[in-house]
Parts: structure tokens; sequence; C-alpha cells
């Protein structure tokens, strides 16, 4: 452990570090407290950049961008019952209550607080709980890893329950994306018709920039929300919280493990995290009749569990190199380009790497604090910002982003195709993330498939004669029975 703190101490000595680290605060804090764009379009817009810098310098901006997004998100959510993201969407019920009862200063530090806690256990348990797990996975096989990418995907899809065939299409959708191009094993072109522009497959930023930030700029381009101002006056008396927090100790520690819980697994987010801590508060409260009227207890379960996710999905990817949902699947673009290898080789060839993003973890959770509790007064404002201006300017940040990536003009065409989609998705309500997963997925399945098999002389049985990817396939069967006998239940009722 010393030599984890000392290895991250050395790494911290490099000014690029806090640079990347102060920047990813301020923008995710900006970005989260603008209701409708959230730190998801702020994190594909500056995903090109961060393939320029250092691995750990880019991963620890586009972490900063998005722990601090949802700190910034409570903001508008207490001052003007409009949530910054939509995982703080349950912070208003008793957030704006009691800042309408006259004690933003309060609801604020209890959310400051709260996430805080939640965001520094996180950390705490990805110290302590990646690294063994990276250690027993040495012990995997290629056919064990390819199974536990497709138990991945299976989570993903079940976890949209009451969408589960439309996000089953979207993976499907994205898996196919990604077979187009020359495959790895024999050099052939998939799916290129022809063209030489399609050699290299669908590029992932034309994808994520479309699908992500251009349709969101489409989207708030034809919204009609009507701008609200804060009717409460918001002060610097925000450090009681950090007391009052503690006051509550079962519903802040549970909200946490439980926001770890969910993180790990793949495809879940924050928004069941929070759903169930939320749940589990009320369910466990002396008084759950004050539950949306401004409870204490509700601001701190919906802000600690949400806050606790982005640590804990680190987990997977670190451990076995296998992302869970679509921020950890955009980080492993990153590892990719600068040849950093997540998987249990990971510990051994860059523990200073390791030892960095630990600690660059832990003190983000400080300074975005720190800029919340200085700048809260102007932040509120953030939310009065017109949407059509906002979509504007992201439509010229895309555009920009994507030809800059390869300059090649048919990658920003390529964005435009994703941004319509996804916007004509958005509309209709189809989750959008399976695909990304499928497209990022893809091609780490069908590797460690060729490997496992091919090890086993073409032998098809080797899926269930060893025993991890037995169970991993009967862990996928079982969920796929469990979600068809409840999509049945659905369709009777």
């Amino acid at each position: 452990m010393l030599e984890t703190i000392a290895l991250g101490a050395q790494q911290l000595a490099d000014p690029v570090i806090w640079i990347a680290l102060i920047s990813g605060s301020v923008l995710g804090i900006i970005l989260g407290a603008i209701p409708g764009i959230g730190p998801g379009v702020g994190i594909v817009l500056l995903l090109p950049i961060t393939y320029t810098m250092d691995p750990l310098a880019g991963i620890t901006l586009l972490m900063g961008l998005y722990a601090a997004g949802w700190y910034g998100g409570a903001v508008p959510a207490i001052t003007i019952n409009t949530p910054g993201t939509a995982v703080n969407v349950l912070t208003t019920y008793d957030g704006y209550p009691m800042a309408k009862n006259g004690e933003p200063q309060r609801a604020l530090a209890l959310a400051y607080s709260s996430s805080f806690v939640g965001g520094i256990f996180a950390v705490s348990v990805l110290a302590l709980a990646a690294w063994p797990l990276a250690a027993l996975s040495k012990y995997l096989t290629s056919v064990d890893l390819g199974m536990a990418a497709l138990l991945a995907m299976v989570l993903v899809v079940v976890a949209h329950r009451g969408s589960e065939f439309a996000s089953f299409a979207m993976l499907g959708a994205g898996l196919f994306v990604s077979t187009i191009g020359l495959e790895t094993a024999y050099g052939s072109a998939r799916y290129t018709f022809g063209t030489t522009w399609m050699m290299a497959g669908v590029p992932l930023i034309s994808m994520v920039l479309g699908l992500f930030a251009l349709s969101q700029a489409l989207t708030l381009i034809f919204s009609d929300r009507q701008i609200k101002d804060a009717n409460t006056e918001i002060d610097r008396r925000l450090l009681s919280g950090f007391i009052e927090v503690f006051r509550y100790p079962k519903t802040l520690f549970r909200s946490a493990g439980l926001g770890v819980g969910m993180g790990v697994l793949p495809g879940v987010g924050e928004f069941l995290a929070q759903f169930f801590a939320y749940t589990s508060a009320r369910a466990g409260s002396k008084t759950p009749e004050k539950f949306g009227k401004g409870a204490p207890e509700g601001i701190i379960a919906s802000e600690t569990a949400n806050n606790a996710v982005p640590p804990a999905a680190l987990v997977p990817l670190l451990s076995l190199g296998i992302p869970g949902e679509a921020f950890t699947a955009l980080m492993l673009t990153v590892f990719i380009v600068h040849g950093v290898d997540p998987g249990p080789t990971l510990f051994e060839e860059n523990k200073a790497f390791v030892a960095g993003l630990y600690m660059t973890l832990f003190i983000m959770n400080f300074v975005i604090v720190a800029l919340l509790l200085v700048g809260t007064k102007w932040i509120a404002k953030l939310a009065t910002v017109n949407d059509r201006l906002l979509g504007v300017i992201i439509m010229c940040l895309v555009m920009v982003g994507t030809f800059s990536s390869n300059y090649r003009l048919s990658d920003t065409m390529i964005a435009i195709c994703f941004g319509v989609l996804g916007f004509a998705l958005r509309r209709a309500n189809i989750p959008m993330v399976p695909m990304i997963l499928g497209l990022v997925l893809g091609p780490i399945m069908e590797r460690y498939f060729r490997q496992g098999i091919g090890a086993a002389g073409g032998d098809m049985t080797i899926f269930v004669t060893r025993p991890v990817s037995l169970i991993f396939l009967l862990v996928i069967l079982a969920l796929i029975a469990m979600s068809a006998r409840n999509a049945i239940q659905r369709v009777r009722q």
C-alpha cells in the first residue's frame, strides 16, 4: 500500500496531470449544471484530444469530467427543480422542496457531502478490489474471457427492463458495425462494398460523437424547455452538510455500497443504483412520510449512490479489460491508442499508471468539492443558458472534432448519419448505449473466441468443459430466461 501511495505521488509531480484534473473537474461541473447537456457530451467531444495526451492525463481528464458532472447536476436539481443530468432526477424529489422551504444551502451541502463520501468510498473499493480480481483473472483462458464479454452484453440488455428487445436490436446493430472493415485473423474485407475508406471500419469517434453529441445538439435545438430563474439565494455556508450527513450513517453507507455494487455490474449504471438506494432509504427511515417533501435522507441516498458508480465501473475494466458501460468503453479506446493493455498484466507492467490513477481519483473529489464550495452561486446561473445556443455550439464542435481526428470528410458524414439516427432513437426512447458496447465489445469477444476455439482445435465443447466458462454460460441462460419470463408477464398484464 505504501509503495502504491509513493508511486501515485510521483505521478502527481507532473503538472500536466494537475491541469487535466482541474480542467476536467471544472468542465464537468459546468456541463453537469446545464440541463440537457451532461458529462457524456463533454466526454465524447474531448475523446479525440485525449488520444494525443499521456494515458494517465487523458483518463484523468475524462474521469474528472465524468465524476464532476454528477456533482454539478445537483445544483439545478435543487435550485430550479430541473435535474442537470438524468441521474439527478431523484435529487429533485427532496432537494427542491428543501430549497423552497428556505434551506437551499442545507440541500446543496447535503448533496455535495453525500457525493464526496460516495466517491471516496468507491475509490477505496476500487483500490482494494481491482488488484485481487486481476490476480484471479490470470487463471482465466481466452474462452472464459470471451464468455465474460458475452455476459457483459447480456447484462446490458436485461438491465433495460421493459425495452429488452430494443436493447438487443441496438446491441446487434453495434456488433454488426464492429465487423465492418478488415478482420484481423486473415485480413479479409467485410462489408466494405469495394470502398477503400471503409477498410479501417467505422470510426468509433464518428459513431460516438454522432450518436451522443450530435443527437443531443439536435434535441436542444428543437427543445421547448422553459428557462426558470432560481428563486433561492445561495451563500457560502455550505460546510454544515459535511457534519449533518454523518447523522444518517445507515443511509449513507448503504447507498454507497449499492452504488459500488451496481457500478461493478455491466449495464446497470447510476440511475438504478440511486433508485434502489432511494427506495431502501425510504423503507428503512423512521419518517418515510417526509420523503418527497424535503427529507435529508432522500438527498443523501440519491447523491451518494450515483457518485459511487463511476470509480466502481473501473473495476471490471482494469482487472478484466472488459468495459461494462458506454463511458468505460470509451476509456478502453484511450488505453488501446496508447498501447496500455487493461487486464491482468496492467498491474504488473504499469504499476505507476495504476497508482497514479488511484491517487488522482482520490484527490479529484476534494478538488470538485472545493470548486463547488467557491463557485455554487455562479454555477447555478448556468441553468438559464439558452438550449438552442448550446445546441449550435455542440454541433459545431462535433463537425470540427470528427474531421480533425483523421482529416477525412467521410468521418464527418458518418457522424452526421449517426447523429440523425441518434436523434430518432432519442425521440423513440430507444437506448443507444448497447450499440456503443456492441461496437467495442464485439472485437474483444471475437478475438477471445477465435483464440479459444483455435487452441481447442475447433472443439466447441470447450465452452462447457471449462468450469468458469460454464458458470458464465449458465448465468447468461438464467438471465435470458428471467428476462423472457418478465416480458411474458408484462404482455399478459
